[in-house]
């Protein structure tokens, strides 16, 4: 072999090496972000990128009485925040429902109401409940085995995210209440089909004007993230897995109450065979207003936890068009929160109450 044919082979290896080294480097470099070990003293016996560690707490936990809030610091809540623990389901209110009272001869078991109960809790797309005056406590409750009742009231919900109450709907009200009054020797008084109709429209006329559920995007600036890392950075900043796959939730400092902030990304790479390989380069900051008390500052909180995120993840915060959110636009959005705040106080709606939270769903 010459010299020339020696170089030329020499050459080659060496273009051929240099190229196998810039793909291996270049799918290194494009591949997911996975997360990193964490020391075990540092969390000790607990591992955040577990999704059995912690979870989001059961949707039944919603509507609850309030304890005391925490203090609200300068950075976002953090792993110490106590899960929300299911607690009595707050009754009837005539703010946001419609209610019809029923007389009874005598009392009645809460073991016979139950079982006269219409089996469905709704009316069309709005809540119904049967509730009773609890002999002994003299408390309006739902029907409780072993209780006695001397009295009982039906009620429907007015308004929700679905729209008014409907005249099909107040129908329907109307028909599983006496059939229950029916069955416990009890008298109802319904009040008027037309007049309850038009103070559903003009309620939901009013939660139409004052809605407001906030989405924020967090885009990645180079390289993708995996579910994992998402999942370890969230929970650095005091995100649980959620119940569903691909959601992640930040848990109320008032014990009982919805999530704070919610964190969504691609259902479809939390449930891959292999999460670590799938490539996220979005994830979505939520915050439902109506939900969470004003005294929880969630807005600061979920652009604190917006621009955490960015800079340990290397991502940028957009709306949901992919524009970035300036500073300006953040204070402004601030500002119209304050007014619907005070809008929704104005109606005894405030938000986090028991009665928002119902209207607001």
């Amino acid at each position: 072999m010459s010299n020339l044919q020696i170089s030329l082979a020499i050459a080659g290896g060496a273009i051929l090496a240099a190229v196998v080294a810039y793909n291996t480097w270049t799918s290194r470099k494009n591949e997911p972000r996975k997360p990193e070990p964490e020391p075990d003293s540092q969390h000790p016996g607990t591992d955040l990128t577990d999704p059995l560690a912690r979870r989001e707490p059961g949707l039944d936990a919603a509507l609850v009485d309030p304890l005391e809030p925490a203090q609200a610091g300068d950075a976002p809540v953090g792993l110490g925040v106590p899960l929300p623990v299911p607690e009595r389901k707050p009754g009837l209110d005539s703010l946001i429902d419609v209610i019809a009272p029923m007389t009874l001869e005598g009392v009645v078991s809460g073991d016979a109401a139950l079982a006269a109960s219409p089996h469905t809790r709704r009316a069309g797309s709005k809540p119904f409940a049967i509730e009773g005056l609890n002999e002994s406590t003299q408390h309006w409750e739902t029907p409780v085995p072993g209780q006695r009742y001397g009295a009982f009231q039906a009620g429907v919900q007015l308004a929700n995210r679905t729209g008014a109450l409907n005249e099909i709907e107040f129908s329907e009200f109307v028909m599983k209440a006496q059939a229950f009054a029916d069955a416990v020797n009890a008298l109802p008084e319904f009040p008027d089909m037309l007049h309850e109709v038009a103070r559903g429209r003009e309620l939901d006329q009013f939660a139409s004007d004052h809605d407001a559920q906030l989405t924020f995007s967090l885009r990645a600036r180079q390289a993708a993230w995996s579910p994992g890392y998402v999942q370890q950075n969230a929970a650095r900043l005091g995100f649980v897995p959620g119940v569903i796959p691909g959601r992640m939730v930040l848990p109320s400092t008032v014990a009982g109450l919805p999530p704070m902030l919610g964190l969504t990304y691609d259902a479809q790479a939390a449930m891959a065979d292999d999460p670590e390989q799938s490539a996220l380069r979005d994830i979505s900051l939520h915050l439902d207003v109506p939900q969470v008390p004003r005294s929880e500052q969630p807005f600061r909180q979920l652009r604190q936890v917006a621009q955490a995120l960015a800079e340990a993840m290397d991502g940028v915060v957009t709306d949901q068009n992919g524009n970035l959110i300036p500073d300006q636009a953040m204070d402004a959005i601030g500002v119209d929160l304050e007014q619907l705040y005070d809008a929704l106080d104005s109606r005894d709606l405030a938000a986090g109450s028991p009665q928002a939270r119902r209207l607001f769903s």
